[in-house]
């Protein structure tokens, strides 16, 4: 009945609510002023005081409703009713009643007296019934008056809404609450925080527990959920909370930061899966803002790949550098189409004075590239465009080999051509010893830009009238493991395969990866690729590798679930193991040789690795490129085996067109 009641109000017009408003003030003002009569003269004199002060309860209202209408009373949303209403509705009432003393001073009657003190019960009575109403609808709407059942003994506490306890009882903990309260989809009820001050009181109607008492704030609350309410904290102390939390059957969620919140993002009762990064507990450091912006103020910068998960936010970051043009350079029109959107939603909101250029193209195109290149007049490339992902590039050569080695070769190529001053080549850690084609031919691309960097005037690749080039393109390349959320990561399988109910798929007990957030690998870039002299391959500070199995069966205890095995069989979710993928490995590595050097940014690391001259490669890449033309795969095995140190495959390549133009033949025969 109530919620009926709450719905049929809300749905009000607007002119209605306010003509509701103010008849049920008219009817509070005359209230106030007989209550204040009571007070007073007693309880018998009333109604006679009434037929004398007739004037006076006419004029009661006639005065207070044009000061509440000054004051804004009447534009006030009950849900949202705040400290500032209240301050209006003291100045108003008290104003109100100022000019009603006046009145009754002036209108001076023998036979009806108005006595003194009625103006002041009056003021009072009507801060109370006035503002008082005003409180309760508000708490009536935001569902709060449900804090108040609970203290209440006897009343039917049950319903179907899940129980939730707050991890934080500070302003963002607080805010949920009420956000939580008026959307209805979630019960608070209790806090949970380590400040010694606040532990074991009671905050907005909830009880707050230490940390060391969770099982005790689940065993009288019934509580299911978790929502961390700490946006503030480092990641490191995150981690620490979820280690706590991680042996309880709780489902853990966060609210987002105060950046999220603040650009408007998100809302603080958009609740969300714990971050990963925060499992990790890695801290990032903060930028170094000469290096963040001595390749992009005042530069035109090009970002091919511009669509991907990394190339994508290079983009972002390079939005607030100071950039002069970003050129968006990218083969999907699907990609290419977010993240243009996205870009221009935001130089509208902060006002960016950078001008965005989307071009569609892809970087097998050589002349495209210079055409763009030579146009827009660019200063600084970042190159993200690449297949990367390892199972789909080992059954797919060609477009590997073609896509990550000649694009990056034609990019580079493109630069020299034009003059581009600074070029950064995104590469990983599949490059170093690889065993698959994605990491080969991704060390084929260090190759060319390290071959490239050592020749001041070089003959292009493809360059029948062998013109020597003067290169005055500065090549650099950052090398890096898993970034969190890029695509094809483990992470957002894992969140799909938890919620349909299992199983977990893990590749092997034993294998692990280095993982970085995206924002932070692309800070990192953004520094290294300033740190370059030419020929530099850097390598960011991954922190500890971490072993997928232990992620995995973290991040089944924090959705509130066990882990099924043979010493739980009556697990939630069971964790599979289905054997290495093609070209997978067990460890990543991040360097070729142990021959590394510190950097002025702690996080990065210059590496000195081995590489052909430039003339040499040169023909290495004439022959690969025949050899994937013609679909001799064999001799492409041999070319990567050959000149990527370390490549050892651990099967046969197979390329399923080349696979399948091999078995029609045969079946036609037969």
């Amino acid at each position: 009945m109530t919620d009926m009641l709450r719905v049929w109000l809300l749905g009000l017009p607007r002119r209605y609510k306010r003509l509701l408003q103010v008849a049920t003030d008219i009817v509070l003002v005359f209230v106030a002023l007989w209550l204040a009569f009571i007070v007073r003269l007693g309880i018998d004199e009333p109604l006679d005081a009434f037929t004398r002060h007739a004037w006076l309860f006419l004029a009661a209202p006639l005065v207070a409703i044009p000061v509440f209408i000054k004051f804004g009373m009447y534009r006030a949303v009950m849900r949202y009713f705040g400290n500032d209403a209240l301050i209006a509705i003291f100045k108003a009432v008290s104003l109100s009643s100022l000019v009603l003393s006046l009145i009754v001073y002036w209108y001076r009657d023998a036979t009806a007296v108005v006595p003194r003190s009625i103006v002041f019960n009056y003021w009072w009575l009507s801060m109370i019934l006035i503002g008082g109403l005003r409180l309760a609808i508000r708490q009536y709407f935001m569902g709060d008056w449900y804090v108040a059942s609970q203290q209440v003994p006897f009343i039917n506490k049950s319903d179907s809404l899940p129980k939730v306890a707050i991890y934080g009882a500070g302003a963002a903990g607080n805010q949920l609450v009420a956000a939580l309260r008026m959307g209805r989809a979630m019960r608070p009820v209790a806090f949970i925080d380590d400040d010694s001050d606040i532990a074991t009181r009671v905050i907005a109607g909830l009880q707050v527990y230490k940390p060391k008492h969770i099982q005790q704030m689940i065993e009288q609350t019934g509580a299911e959920e978790v929502l961390l309410a700490i946006p503030s904290v480092s990641r490191g102390r995150r981690r620490e909370i979820l280690e706590e939390l991680e042996s309880f059957p709780l489902h853990v969620r966060s609210v987002p930061g105060f950046m999220d919140l603040a650009s408007g993002r998100v809302k603080v009762d958009d609740i969300q899966e714990v971050d990963i990064a925060d499992l990790l507990g890695r801290d990032s450091v903060p930028p170094r803002q000469e290096l963040f912006e001595r390749c992009i103020r005042g530069n035109v910068v090009m970002v091919t790949g511009a669509g991907g998960s990394i190339g994508s936010e290079l983009c972002r970051q390079i939005m607030g550098c100071g950039a002069k043009t970003l050129l968006l350079f990218e083969h999907s029109e699907f990609n290419l189409y977010n993240i243009q959107i996205e870009l221009e939603g935001r130089i509208l909101r902060e006002s960016l004075s950078i001008k965005l250029v989307p071009i569609l193209g892809s970087v097998r195109n050589l002349g495209r590239l210079i055409d763009v290149m030579r146009t827009w007049k660019v200063d600084t490339v970042y190159h993200a465009a690449a297949y990367k992902h390892v199972p789909m590039v080992e059954h797919n050569v060609a477009e590997g080999v073609l896509n990550n080695v000649m694009g990056t070769l034609y990019t580079a190529q493109a630069a020299v051509q034009v003059g581009v001053e600074n070029f950064v080549l995104i590469s990983t850690d599949k490059a170093v010893r690889p065993t698959n084609v994605m990491g080969s031919t991704k060390r084929l691309s260090e190759m060319v830009l390290q071959a490239l960097s050592k020749e001041s005037a070089p003959v292009l690749f493809g360059d029948s009238e062998a013109v020597h080039r003067v290169n005055k393109t500065r090549f650099t390349m950052v090398r890096f493991g898993n970034v969190l959320g890029s695509s094809g990561s483990v992470i957002p399988l894992f969140r799909e395969q938890i919620r349909r109910g299992g199983p977990v798929t893990v590749t092997h007990p034993n294998i692990t990866r280095y993982f970085m957030t995206i924002p932070e690998a692309a800070q990192l870039v953004i520094q290294a690729g300033s740190m370059g002299q030419g020929g530099d391959v850097f390598v960011l500070d991954m922190g500890q590798p971490v072993k997928i199995a232990e992620l995995a069966e973290k991040m089944i205890h924090l959705s509130g679930l066990t882990v099924r095995s043979e010493r739980n069989p009556n697990g939630d979710i069971a964790i599979e193991f289905t054997g290495l993928r093609p070209g997978e490995k067990l460890y990543e590595e991040l360097l070729i040789g142990d021959n590394v050097s510190p950097t002025e940014h702690p996080m990065i690391m210059r590496a000195n690795e081995e590489h052909l001259p430039w003339d040499s490669f040169r023909r290495v890449l004439s022959e690969l490129f025949s050899a994937v033309e013609g679909d001799d795969y064999v001799r492409v095995r041999q070319l990567l085996r050959e000149t990527v140190n370390g490549y050892t495959p651990e099967e046969e390549i197979v390329d399923w067109i080349h696979q399948q133009r091999r078995i029609e033949p045969s079946s036609s025969r037969n």
